[in-house]
């Protein structure tokens, strides 16, 4: 079963369970039609009938939901034309919770659902979840090692066209593994081939909201190199040379928007320059310090200068993750200013 097959059948049961635990008439609208058109976050339109009155919702469709997805629903939730409508294959209990208390609506294929749209109210939690015949597991693409490609692919377009060799360079990767994610990408509709004039990467927004949502449990916590504690504010004062750490996240983020005042300090280093950097900053090793350090994960190229801070896609994955509301207010300002760019 191929990834948008998948995604119809979740559609499919998730809306029987529905019916099964609620009576309800309801009306399907599966093309893209008014506001989708211009919002790629949008699978489907739903529409459902209750006491004459035609209920309607943009629906978006996720294999998973974790607290990075919920937090990049809760950036889409006003840019919807309808209300918004997560369905997906399996919400435990405490995920349920925490939709509700965000005002995310909800189906799933067990039948679990939370709707709060007049006159509707439905909240079921506790179903087990149910097993997909043909279910597919994760692509490829998005385990740890295609995610470090796919972003240094969206942060460096001119490698689609070189050779796999240098990609694999820039990437840290194994040189089988850029053929493979190259694959995937074009089965999932991200890759297009056109023949002379290169290969280009297309749905650009969608593959971007998929990696951020991806990166935070899949890759982010396997490059931690430790918590740390220093002075008070030190970060202010320092600005590293970008061959040896840039900021990521919070401080990245106050930096370029003089938005945020930073909790927490993020630096994106290589493990044999981070004894040097401790000591030049006098960190020390604290397991609940405000200070997380985490290996690069791409190669710098020569093409132009490194930032002192991490590429704005990085900065804005490193905030959502953090399900923080200030972060997430940061995070859209860093999506509208400087993201939409790549599409």
């Amino acid at each position: 079963m191929n990834n948008k097959n998948h995604t119809n059948e979740i559609f499919k049961i998730a809306l029987d369970a529905l019916r099964t635990n609620v009576n309800l008439p309801v009306k399907i609208q599966p093309h893209a039609t008014e506001g989708m058109l211009n919002n790629p976050a949008i699978d489907r339109l739903l529409r459902l009938e209750i006491q004459e009155i035609e209920l309607i919702f943009c629906v978006e469709i996720k294999n998973v939901i974790t607290t990075a997805g919920i937090a990049v629903l809760l950036l889409q939730k006003n840019k919807h034309t309808h209300q918004q409508l997560l369905v997906t294959r399996y919400i435990a209990p405490q995920m349920a919770n925490k939709l509700k208390e965000n005002e995310i609506q909800f189906i799933d294929t067990a039948g679990n659902a939370y709707i709060n749209h007049f006159p509707l109210y439905i909240f079921i939690k506790g179903n087990k979840a149910p097993e997909i015949p043909g279910q597919i597991q994760h692509k490829r693409a998005f385990g740890p090692t295609g995610l470090k490609m796919i972003y240094a692919l969206l942060c460096n377009p001119y490698l689609l066209d070189g050779p796999y060799r240098e990609i694999a360079r820039i990437t840290n990767v194994a040189l089988g593994t850029v053929g493979w994610v190259m694959k995937d990408l074009r089965e999932l509709g991200y890759l297009v081939d056109m023949g002379k004039r290169g290969k280009k990467l297309i749905q650009k927004e969608k593959l971007i909201q998929k990696w951020c949502t991806e990166y935070p449990d899949r890759l982010r916590p396997k490059l931690l190199l430790g918590r740390f504690k220093g002075p008070v504010d030190w970060w202010q004062k320092q600005d590293f040379n970008p061959e040896y750490a840039q900021w990521g996240g919070e401080v990245a983020a106050a930096k370029i928007t003089k938005y945020l005042k930073p909790q927490l300090v993020t630096i994106y280093t290589k493990q044999q320059y981070l004894t040097p950097l401790l000591l030049e900053n006098k960190l020390r090793k604290d397991e609940k310090g405000e200070v997380e350090i985490f290996e690069r994960f791409w190669e710098l190229d020569n093409t132009n200068r490194p930032d002192y801070y991490v590429n704005t896609i990085l900065i804005y994955a490193d905030l959502i993750a953090t399900g923080n509301q200030r972060n997430l207010e940061t995070a859209e300002i860093i999506y509208e200013r400087f993201i939409t760019r790549y599409f």
